[in-house]
């Protein structure tokens, strides 16, 4: 009998999996119970947030997914406490070094860009919150997009209105060595990041604010083409909103900056498939 092709959820598990197992150890103690991995743990949090479900409805799906779960090695299913407590567990840190993982089997070409986007805190009714008169706020999400094949490199997340002059320093030092172009537009046009960029060896192709004439005659002579692939950022910024939400679920800052993270992960596999 000839084989099933592999679905793309199939495809994203094995790769997910792969990942992990890269990045974190077996288990999280010699005191484990040993029943579950914390690859599995990884995965199956990855799996939640791209289908944009619960730990209950991801686990309820499970059920019906035998392949899935051969390809976990899951010989039972975790409690939803379980994945939650798992999710409690695994720092940012972890989940950085995984999202890096992501992005290095894409051919990416050096030209980045740098952009910030609004994801809802609340999944509420727009509806209602505007005939209650309440307001949701919102975090703001700046990311490292390479241009070319849209892998997101890495990500910034605050509750608060920090200027994205403030906030594009420390992702350029992170991410220095993975830039060769940065493209930013003119909420960028700061002589602290363009300096910081240039010892870096970093091109910064960034418009600038027009107070003066000369201001206008420096982005005449821009590189339309090159600047032009900043456009692939609103791609981004859109497609993650579309596929996995416009909002995070997690009631908690800290657990929201984890699950923005894993989201811009699930967009890195899904990707490379």
């Amino acid at each position: 009998m000839k084989a099933l092709p592999k679905s793309k959820i199939l495809r994203f598990t094995e790769k997910a999996i792969h990942l992990a197992r890269r990045a974190v150890s077996r288990y999280s103690s010699k005191f484990s119970k040993h029943r579950y991995t914390l690859p599995q743990h990884v995965v199956m949090l990855c799996l939640k947030v791209r289908k944009n479900t619960t730990y209950r409805g991801l686990l309820d799906e499970l059920i019906e997914m035998p392949r899935i779960r051969h390809a976990l090695g899951l010989a039972e299913l975790p409690t939803p406490s379980t994945l939650c407590k798992a999710f409690n567990r695994l720092d940012m840190a972890v989940w950085r070094v995984i999202l890096t993982l992501s992005a290095t089997p894409l051919p990416t070409s050096g030209v980045v860009g740098v952009d910030a986007s609004g994801f809802d805190r609340s999944h509420t009714s727009k509806h209602y919150t505007k005939r209650a008169e309440l307001t949701i706020q919102q975090l703001k999400v700046t990311l490292l997009v390479d241009a070319k094949v849209n892998a997101i490199l890495d990500l910034h997340v605050t509750t608060t209105r920090k200027h994205d002059s403030k906030i594009a320093p420390s992702l350029i030092k992170r991410n220095c060595e993975d830039i060769d172009i940065l493209l930013g537009d003119k909420s960028y046009d700061d002589q602290k990041i363009r300096r910081l960029a240039r010892q870096h060896e970093v091109r910064p192709l960034i418009k600038h604010r027009e107070f003066t004439p000369l201001h206008r005659e420096w982005n005449a002579r821009l590189d339309t083409d090159l600047y032009g692939q900043r456009s692939q950022l609103e791609t981004v910024n859109s497609t993650l909103k579309r596929k996995y939400g416009a909002f995070v679920r997690s009631r908690r800052w800290w657990k929201q900056f984890r699950e923005l993270t894993i989201t811009c992960l699930s967009h890195n596999i899904d990707r490379s498939l």
